[in-house]
């Protein structure tokens, strides 16, 4: 039986301007980790998005949604694919754990995350420095941080190893093969660390 899911825009209107930069952190992941064309869309509406404009807000939103169920549908025991959902999230769950829950929000989190994950990609020579700059002002643009706090490379590694998406005490990060393709890598070389999260 399809299912269904109802949104009501409206509703976003209620919000604070940093609740819906911070809920537009999650649309961008989609874009980020597995379709280059509505990452492109996003760079041309994210203005309108942020000005709640229904018809780019409708789109958005579907298109998450739709990108969310097939990767769900696809691995619905979180076994495979769906870990591409936690793009930024290992990064980001750190962020929030090293600074206190509700210091910075999930969003804001994910985003300087999706930052770091897009560094860690162009340091395995996966993407280029441009391809981070574009990252980097996409999240900008959207009002969320790019930057994150300094945790110290040991607290930053005993944060993430913690996280739900360490096995057998390999942490798998999402990193970024292209824009708008994302892999599962188990592990990384302590220098690639060392160089993103010191930056």
């Amino acid at each position: 039986q399809p299912k269904v899911v109802i949104a009501d825009t409206a509703l976003l209107a209620t919000l604070p301007t940093r609740e819906l930069s911070a809920g537009l952190a999650e649309v961008i992941k989609y874009g980020l980790l597995g379709d280059a064309s509505f990452l492109s869309w996003l760079e041309e509406h994210m203005e309108a998005l942020l000005a709640q404009e229904p018809d780019a807000l409708q789109y958005a939103i579907r298109r998450s949604c739709e990108m969310k169920a097939n990767i769900v549908q696809q691995d619905e025991k979180e076994s495979g694919i769906r870990a591409l959902l936690n793009l930024g999230h290992t990064f980001g769950h750190a962020i929030e754990t090293g600074l206190g829950y509700g210091a910075w929000l999930h969003g804001e989190a994910v985003a300087a995350g999706m930052v770091l994950a897009a560094e860690a990609s162009a340091a395995m020579g996966w993407i280029t420095a441009d391809d981070v700059l574009r990252v980097e002002t996409l999240i900008s643009r959207a009002g969320l941080p790019i930057k994150s706090p300094d945790l110290g490379v040991a607290q930053w590694l005993e944060l993430m190893g913690h996280d739900k998406k360490v096995e057998s005490g390999t942490i798998r990060y999402v990193l970024l093969k292209a824009l708008g393709h994302a892999i599962i890598q188990p592990g990384l070389p302590k220098s690639v660390m060392t160089e993103v999260l010191t930056g």
